[in-house]
């Protein structure tokens, strides 16, 4: 059941990316604990024992709470009890506490500890403590404790054990440096380059092939008749509600969509932008009087060096007249031509004369060429608002345990049907599906529910709402032989042509063996010889799939070899021309990378073995009945 239910969380978005992360952690984490699986005599508050180290109930609630709130987080999506089963989040926690309590065993019997100066010099440094000044700030210390649920004295004893639990891993793995020979076969292995000779053998090579009688298909369909059943099929009511769903452009009036225009006119093209200099004077007279001295000769430059300011201070920047801070200062230089000096302005900083260099001026779309646009805008906006108070009535109407069918009805709202559908949203008999949003979510949901229960509705990315009423479920089941005769034809036929296009390619390559020309054993099936470009394993053409580079880099030169490319393309006839391997220079930065990475991996070798042989001396019981407890899973 576990596995089943694996599989179908894999199906979605979030579910693949928490089955890849979960998974990775979790075969880790099991090949590195070792965890035994068996309990007796111990608390029924006891989850686990390490050695002499008990792991309670409430220490286990509390990580694995933590965990189920980080994750939470990372996908923006709140992980249900079910689904955190389904991935051994439990486990994942539970494995983790067991190896702090291992190695936390390990360090008091070597006599290892820290100072509590060096505890608190640890705090003081952790950056999730530090306020806006960049410094230790004791309030943010004492909000995150408590969000946390612990005192400072259960932080500092963690901290403590966490800091000495990373010392001794450190020692243990730390600075792994990777043999000189492991890294020259990596970068074999990752730079080796490969030139073939290719030609493909189509399908159409092995001729056409006719339908079997029905005594081969339906031994075809005998041995295979799972790959014939029909899946479980649902169907749903729906009630999409979303900003695109409401909105009503024709009831947006000239004059709102003009007043939205002016609003919004930027997104249709580019304003006046305007190159600004300014010269502040401490007061009205003073730049009265330098504004004088402009009129009669001198220069805007002059009048700068006079007051000892430099070109690049002179020149604020280029802004558009929102951009500006000081809107004093942008209304003059705004209203000037290009190169004129404006009276002095009382701005910010005191009385300025101003200038503007360089004006771009503003390049806009009229509002005739975007009014469609416009009124859509702001019918989304209005329909927003909208959406939000049918959603409540919605909701109070679903708290009343009354159908979406009613709903509607009273509401005056449009259903849609959605189904039959599988898990991989496709419909019963190859009709097209009606258009929902979030598709993949809905459907996932449709599987999760049962018939007359109240279902959360599913968000859609522009804040709308799903909802769905399972109406029907079709149970999976074996398909009869005449149900899926035609089916059965097309598989049988499909392997029929590889098996045949399996055995043509190997005649070919038998004969290159025996001498014939490369050229001709090609032009036997009216094909092309081609030499490819140089690939490695990590090759990414789709002329030259995954599977012949698989078989062309275990290939001894000049030997002809086949490989499958599909239903469509048939096979593959490639030789290897040459193989080749750039210089191994340990100096270049891959290398360098190269070795990290091989040293980062052995060191985590290292702590799998050690960690693996202190609880196998220290003893590990679990009580998985507790476990399931502790996390939801089971009577408390």
């Amino acid at each position: 059941m576990m596995m089943q239910g694996i599989r179908n969380a894999g199906q979605t978005w979030l579910g693949k990316l928490l089955v890849a992360i979960l998974f990775s952690i979790l075969i880790g984490s099991f090949a590195i604990w070792g965890i035994g699986d068996i309990f007796r005599g111990a608390s029924r508050n006891t989850v686990a024992t390490v050695g002499k180290t008990d792991i309670d109930i409430e220490k286990v609630r509390t990580a694995y709470q933590a965990e189920l709130q980080r994750l939470s987080r990372r996908f923006r999506q709140n992980i249900s009890p079910e689904q955190a089963r389904m991935f051994g989040i439990d486990q994942q926690v539970l494995s983790r506490l067991i190896t702090e309590a291992a190695m936390d065993s390990d360090a008091t019997a070597r006599g290892l500890t820290l100072s509590n100066d060096m505890v608190a010099q640890s705090i003081i440094e952790d950056q999730s403590f530090r306020g806006s000044s960049g410094q230790f700030d004791r309030g943010m210390f004492n909000e995150l404790l408590r969000q946390s649920g612990l005192n400072e004295a259960m932080y500092v004893r963690e901290q403590r054990s966490a800091i000495v639990r990373n010392q001794l891993a450190e020692s243990i793995s730390g600075l792994t440096a990777a043999p000189v020979a492991m890294q020259e076969a990596a970068h074999r292995y990752r730079n080796e380059q490969r030139v073939l000779s290719f030609f493909e053998v189509p399908p159409a090579a092995v001729g056409e092939i006719a339908v079997p009688a029905d005594d081969v298909l339906r031994k075809f369909y005998d041995e295979r008749k799972a790959a014939f059943r029909a899946p479980e099929y649902r169907t749903a009511s729906l009630l999409i509600l979303t900003p695109q769903t409401l909105a009503d452009p024709t009831a947006v009036t000239d004059a709102d969509a003009a007043a939205h225009y002016e609003r919004i006119k930027t997104r249709f093209g580019r304003p006046e932008r305007r190159t600004i200099q300014q010269i502040v004077f401490p007061n009205q007279s003073e730049a009265a009087a330098a504004l004088e001295k402009i009129k009669a000769g001198s220069s805007f430059e002059d009048i700068a060096k006079e007051r000892n300011i430099s070109d690049a201070d002179l020149t604020l920047g280029s802004f558009t007249r929102t951009e500006m801070l000081d809107q004093a200062v942008a209304t003059a230089a705004f209203a000037l031509a290009a190169n004129a000096v404006s009276d002095p302005v009382q701005g910010a900083f005191g009385y300025a004369l101003v200038r503007a260099t360089a004006v771009e001026p503003e390049s806009l779309r009229p509002l005739a060429e975007v009014v469609a646009d416009v009124r859509m805008d702001l019918a989304l906006s209005t329909a927003v608002r909208i959406l939000n108070e049918i959603h409540d009535k919605v909701e109070d109407q679903r708290a009343s345990a009354r159908p979406l069918t009613e709903i509607a009805r009273d509401l005056k709202l449009p259903l849609t049907v959605l189904g039959p559908v599988d898990r991989n949203r496709q419909s019963n008999g190859g009709q097209p599906l009606a258009t929902v949003p979030m598709l993949e979510q809905v459907v996932e949901a449709m599987f999760r529910a049962d018939i007359g229960t109240d279902n959360e509705p599913v968000r859609t990315r522009d804040n709308g709402y799903v909802w769905h009423d399972l109406s029907a479920i079709e149970p999976a089941r074996e398909r009869s032989f005449d149900e899926v005769r035609n089916t059965v034809i097309v598989q049988w036929q499909q392997d029929e042509v590889t098996t045949r296009l399996q055995a043509r390619a190997r005649e070919i390559t038998d004969r290159i063996a025996k001498g014939e020309a490369f050229e001709a054993a090609a032009a036997s099936v009216q094909a092309e010889v081609k030499t490819s470009p140089a690939l490695t394993r990590a090759s990414s053409l789709p002329e030259f799939p995954a599977n012949v580079l698989t078989v062309a880099f275990g290939a001894p030169l000049n030997a002809a070899q086949s490989a499958d490319l599909g239903p469509e393309r048939g096979r593959m006839v490639f030789r290897v021309l040459s193989a080749s391997t750039p210089p191994f220079l340990r100096s270049t930065q891959e290398a360098e990378n190269v070795s990290q990475q091989l040293g980062l991996a052995l060191g985590d070798d290292l702590l799998a073995q050690y960690v693996s042989a202190l609880q196998a001396r220290l003893g590990v019981r679990i009580n998985q009945q507790t476990l399931r407890n502790a996390t939801g899973g089971g009577d408390s």
